[in-house]
């Protein structure tokens, strides 16, 4: 048959296959573009670097839709938590290395189906504040820039630049109007033009402020969405009674100059820092949402109800990694914090908004393939998250789930990644 020097040139051309499907699966590298002309719009990263940003074209039946999801990644309260993220990739654009895209940005159809072929757009978090400080004076003895609100404005500009806006050139009200009113008629043309924006964790928290200023940036022909990725924090007090979270927020809002740029909707009815909180915001919100998030949230549990403050004596130090370490004590305290959770999303009569809310011990569950939708994904009623977002985004259907206790969902895994 086969003689060794050509069975050893097989193995390795079965390798070479191998490792070509593994690329096509996860992908490349996408490139990563600063943002043009940064210093000369005061748009920079606390270090004062250009912030940035990844984009992968659209094509075919996606060229005209936008996806833009924002980085995660916590906040800088005071000076000297923002001086020491000027060290590293959360507060300089200097340290961010190559990433590639996956889950709700992936590029492969049988894995995103819905946005696989969208111009797909990843923003780089570098300013500690959710996108939304703005303070001009700049400190020479730490030079820190606190410009987030800056930063996604600029490149929400130079997106639109690129082609976001194209819906206003492409046809008349009247005719679009015919097109999505006759869909059945024209399903290659109708309900083009879409946009959603999203995040995860501290991203996932900016899609939510930034949601109806992101709407009114774009053509009113486009059909536009926000999506929030375990971006949910609630308002709570954590185990010994103290308002870490309320602290923590108040802080970031004080330091970074946050308050001009929250919500209206909101500021004129509570105090700035409360705005840091969706359950104020969301219900007088304009622009369609949708809410992922763990109801056993592994960052909301490790630093809302069990912060370092509150359990000095590290008691909580197993069940905060692993839920599965808890005690029955325990469990009982995070099925309380479930409930306040669940008492804090918006009400059912609010029929823009659609959730999935499943009982995971988990943060961020729409940044990986495996999770977003894939046959051993996380589901609630058999329904894996990646089917939800896109049935919510087109109008085939407005999930409202919410998962049984834990630890009922066999399908769950324990994933904590801030994106």
């Amino acid at each position: 048959m086969f003689g060794a020097k050509s069975g050893a040139w097989i193995h390795l051309f079965v390798c070479l296959i191998y490792l070509l499907s593994l690329l096509e699966v996860d992908g490349g590298p996408v490139p990563m573009t600063l943002l043009s002309n940064a210093a000369a719009k005061g748009a920079l990263c606390l270090d004062g670097s250009s912030p940035a940003y990844h984009f992968s074209p659209g094509s075919g039946s996606g060229a005209n839709n936008w996806l833009v999801h924002m980085e995660g990644g916590g906040w800088c309260r005071n000076t000297e938590e923002c001086v020491e993220r000027k060290g590293n990739f959360r507060g300089s654009s200097k340290y961010m290395k190559p990433l590639s895209f996956s889950g709700i940005l992936g590029s492969i159809k049988s894995s995103n189906p819905d946005f696989y072929n969208w111009n797909r757009i990843k923003i780089r978090y570098c300013d500690g504040s959710s996108f939304t400080g703005d303070i001009d004076k700049v400190d020479p003895a730490t030079n820190l820039h606190y410009r987030g609100a800056r930063i996604f404005s600029a490149i929400i500009a130079e997106l639109l630049a690129k082609g976001m806006n194209k819906a206003q050139n492409v046809c008349s009200c009247k005719w679009l109007r015919l097109i999505n009113n006759n869909a059945k008629f024209y399903p290659n043309i109708a309900k083009r033009w879409q946009a959603l924006l999203s995040g995860c964790s501290a991203g996932g928290l900016a899609s939510i402020l930034h949601c109806d200023n992101f709407r009114s940036l774009l053509p009113a022909t486009a059909k536009v969405k926000c999506f929030a990725d375990a971006g949910y924090f609630i308002d709570a007090k954590d185990i010994s009674g103290a308002d870490s979270v309320k602290s923590l927020y108040a802080d970031v809002v004080n330091t970074h100059g946050s308050a001009k740029n929250l919500p209206a909707s909101c500021t004129s009815r509570f105090p700035a820092s409360m705005c840091f909180f969706p359950q104020y915001v969301v219900p007088t919100m304009r622009t369609p949402l949708f809410i992922l998030n763990a109801a056993y949230d592994a960052w909301q549990i490790r630093n809302i109800l069990v912060p370092s403050s509150a359990d000095r004596k590290k008691a909580w130090a197993a069940c905060k990694e692993d839920i599965k370490k808890c005690s029955s004590p325990q469990l009982q305290t995070l099925q309380g914090y479930k409930s306040q959770f669940l008492r804090a999303l918006p009400s059912a009569g609010n029929s823009s908004v659609g959730m999935f809310i499943l009982s995971c011990h988990a943060h961020c569950q729409s940044g990986s393939k495996d999770i977003w939708l894939a046959p051993n994904s996380p589901m609630i009623d058999k329904i894996p998250i990646g089917k939800a977002v896109g049935d919510w985004f087109f109008d085939r259907n407005v999930p409202r789930k919410i998962d049984c206790p834990y630890p009922c969902n066999s399908s769950c895994r324990n994933v904590s990644d801030e994106d």
